[in-house]
């Protein structure tokens, strides 16, 4: 069996001989493992079952040894801080509720497919599929400023749908040419919710975000493609919108946050769940051998009729010891 065909399996709600399984690396953490094993291509030999390409805007003018940068959007982001991957918003782009500042970037298509060949072009039996980061609330925020947009949800409500609406059209053009290619699926990220429910609540979010990702799964699925979403925090309270307009993966999943068991029973069917390692509590501070354990025990309830994708909660940070990715890779690995 492929990894791809596991994936499916998982996917279409069925079992396979394991359950397919990914690892992402924060940069820091990637040079630490490296080191560790003294291979700076060990990801390579993971078997990890997932390969994709996430466009988030690329950086447009460095500055300050990469720790500054601005993005095609014309945001300035400061990675000076804990997070060297991304970073923060150094000054809001769009500093008033005014759609005129909105400035559509010229999308490097040729740079797009470039990307998006290398992974159909590569030899090996994985899912592969395209994607984008911060595709719309995400997008809006880090154009707008988080408190900014959250009080013009309310305040400036034709504004907010004005942006979001340009936000919109702009990724179905990357959704379009992502069509062309032999993709097996197309992940969305945005993340909606804190640690106990959503950012902006069920209402805003139904009202703004809901029609917007509809429309975007929608173009994915005419190409019959399976569609992921990625959010952190407690976005159980959505769920049922989620499958009423398309999703068949839902990423990350966090144990400190969600009734795995619950969750399982009552979207189980609908839902596959990618994630489930917890690197808030689990990777960085238990042993070897509870690494092992509380991974097989997440992935016997998780995998019951497919419907999972094993892997860590987030990309993995710089505090997890080398030690516990390979006790929860050998756990990956174990028949269930």
């Amino acid at each position: 069996m492929t990894r791809k065909d596991r994936v499916i399996n998982a996917l279409n709600h069925k079992e396979s001989d394991i359950v397919p399984y990914h690892m992402d690396f924060t940069m820091q953490e990637f040079d630490i493992v490296s080191a560790y094993l003294n291979d700076n291509n060990f990801e390579d030999k993971l078997k990890l079952h997932l390969q994709y390409c996430q466009y988030w805007g690329w950086p447009t003018e460095l500055k300050d040894k990469q720790e500054h940068f601005k993005d095609e959007f014309g945001v300035v982001w400061n990675r000076t801080g804990a997070d060297k991957d991304i970073g923060v918003v150094d000054i809001p782009k769009i500093y008033e509720p005014n759609i005129n500042l909105w400035e559509e970037p010229i999308l490097d298509e040729n740079r797009l497919r470039k990307e998006y060949q290398e992974i159909i072009n590569s030899k090996n039996d994985k899912f592969k599929f395209a994607g984008i980061g911060f595709s719309m609330f995400e997008r809006a925020w880090s154009l707008c400023g988080m408190e900014n947009i959250l009080i013009y949800m309310i305040s400036e409500q034709d504004f907010t749908h004005k942006l979001l609406d340009k936000i919109c059209d702009y990724n179905c053009k990357i959704i379009n040419i992502a069509n062309e290619y032999d993709f097996d699926g197309f992940y969305f990220g945005d993340d909606w919710g804190q640690q106990k429910g959503l950012i902006m609540g069920p209402v805003l979010w139904k009202k703004f975000i809901k029609p917007r990702m509809k429309k975007m799964y929608d173009l994915v699925k005419k190409n019959n493609r399976f569609v992921f979403q990625h959010s952190c925090g407690d976005i159980q309270e959505i769920f049922p919108d989620l499958i009423e307009i398309g999703l068949n993966c839902y990423q990350t999943f966090q144990p400190e946050i969600y009734n795995i068991e619950n969750i399982k029973l009552k979207f189980g069917n609908d839902l596959t769940f990618w994630g489930g390692i917890s690197t808030q509590q689990l990777l960085p501070y238990a042993t070897p051998e509870k690494v092992k354990n509380e991974t097989l025990r997440i992935m016997n309830i998780m995998s019951k009729n497919g419907g999972y994708i094993a892997a860590p909660t987030h990309a993995i940070p710089s505090d997890v010891p080398p030690e516990n990715i390979l006790a929860m890779l050998e756990a990956f690995n174990t028949k269930i």
